[in-house]
């Protein structure tokens, strides 16, 4: 979920939405206890710095473990020492200065992005109480919007952890609305239902399957770290870029609308080199982006590129959604 902050009623709104989704989870007393402290101290820090922001709560499942991710942006003036501004004490507004030390020791997982004028990105992750132990090879950030006026999503997306491998699914249906969301659902639904078949194979049963919807612009991608590459098979306007030490290099997808109009299903490979980071997102983000004009990003967690993306390239009428993998070095 997405909680807007802009005053201190939205405060404890995002509180409470953060101990939901904790108490779906199996958090107990002790761990939603810290959610509710970090959701607070990041709400809070938003209004204080930036006077506007959002916090996006997730569950999350991948490398790190499984369990609550809370995402804190705000466009507001930058921190120009990071490390100084989490020292318990350091403070800018006249305030005791513990918030961000506080949320980095409550948290088992804790990421920042802040530059000058660019703006902060806060991630928190908690695990307490949940079996980590996982399989998984790569960290997994993501974000998905509902078009303003509409209450459910025509994007979707699902991630697929195997071995030594992940694949991710990103489904755009035709429009927004619930007949967008029902395409993108049967997408995400077909995938699920045997996600290690050959991607081309898969992407072949999602477009005979959607010919009873409106259709949707499909990507699927699969990071072999391994092997060092990663397959991509897309149909329509899902974006993909891949990030290495070498630098950007932009996904291939074929023309057409999966479920309608008849695509060329094809399977690109593309080498890469850990550490990497794989972005793809829907057309609600726009395509004028580009990492290297935010310093330390591309090596960043995958939550806060999501963040990133999604907080200053997203588009206003329509669904939004973008999923970020990143690959460490071995």
């Amino acid at each position: 979920m997405i909680s807007t902050v802009a005053d201190s009623s939205q405060v404890a709104e995002t509180r409470r939405a953060a101990q939901r989704e904790g108490a779906a989870l199996g958090f107990g007393a002790e761990a939603l206890g810290r959610v509710a402290i970090i959701a607070t101290e990041l709400s809070t820090n938003i209004l204080k710095h930036a006077g506007r922001g959002e916090v996006l709560i997730r569950p999350f499942a991948d490398a790190e473990g499984e369990g609550l991710e809370i995402l804190a942006l705000d466009n507001g003036p930058g921190m120009s020492d990071v490390a100084r501004c989490l020292g318990d004490g350091y403070t800018t507004v006249g305030t005791r200065g513990n918030g961000l030390g506080a949320v980095r020791r409550l948290s088992q997982r804790f990421g920042v992005f802040s530059r000058p004028g660019q703006g902060t990105a806060i991630v928190a992750r908690c695990l307490d109480g949940l079996g980590n132990a996982t399989t998984a090879t790569a960290v997994v950030g993501a974000v998905r919007a509902v078009c303003p006026g509409e209450t459910v999503s025509g994007d979707d997306f699902r991630v697929h952890h195997m071995r030594g491998a992940t694949r991710v699914l990103l489904a755009d249906g035709s429009g927004h609305g619930p007949f967008a969301a029902r395409a993108a659902e049967e997408a995400v639904r077909i995938f699920a239902a045997a996600p290690e078949d050959p991607p081309e194979v898969v992407v072949g049963r999602i477009h005979r399957g959607l010919a009873p919807t409106r259709g949707a612009a499909i990507g699927l991608a699969e990071i072999e770290e391994g092997a060092g590459v990663v397959r991509f098979v897309g149909v329509g306007n899902v974006a993909g870029t891949l990030y290495d030490s070498a630098g950007a290099k932009k996904l291939v997808s074929m023309a057409g609308i999966a479920g309608h109009l008849s695509p060329r299903i094809r399977e690109f490979l593309y080498p890469f080199s850990p550490p990497a980071t794989l972005v793809l997102h829907s057309d609600g983000i726009g395509t004028r982006w580009n990492l290297d004009a935010y310093p330390g990003l591309p090596s960043a967690h995958a939550a806060l590129v999501a963040g990133i993306l999604y907080r200053d390239f997203r588009r206003s009428r329509d669904d939004a959604a973008v999923v970020s993998v990143r690959v460490a070095e071995k």
